[in-house]
């Protein structure tokens, strides 16, 4: 249930912007517990001086292909889950679409299941059962 927001400068095509997506998804399937078909992403993309960052501020120097990816997630991950994930994310985006892995910055942020509605007005997350839903399992 991650959602992601992946913010980066304007000007990449529709393949790059796709390799983009598919690595990060394909990063949080591998090491963060997330079902290959919970898959809810926003991919912005900004003129220049609208995404603003400092090129050098604990990593860098950054590129103009810098990508700020931001996850908001139900449930806590731990720290080797959320270091991991990291690693594979930034070992995925330099494979596809050839992101440097300075150029790949990763906030991740939790919340409560029942902040979140998947739709027909219900808190889905908060229903017993719906983990084994999610996966297609009945429950």
């Amino acid at each position: 249930m991650p959602f992601a927001r992946i913010s980066l400068l304007k000007g990449k095509s529709p393949d790059y912007l796709r390799a983009l997506s598919d690595s990060l998804h394909k990063a949080m399937v591998e090491t963060f517990n997330v079902p290959p078909a919970d898959r809810f992403q926003i991919i912005h993309q900004h003129e220049p001086g609208e995404l603003i960052f400092d090129r050098n501020y604990l990593s860098g120097p950054r590129s103009d292909d810098f990508v700020l990816i931001s996850i908001t997630t139900g449930k806590p991950r731990t720290t080797e889950m959320r270091k991991a994930f990291f690693r594979r994310a930034a070992e995925l985006l330099q494979q596809l679409p050839g992101l440097r892995p300075e150029d790949v910055m990763i906030v991740i942020s939790t919340s409560e299941p029942d902040e979140w509605s998947f739709g027909d007005g219900l808190a889905q997350m908060a229903e017993p059962g719906w983990e084994a839903r999610a996966r297609g399992v009945p429950a």
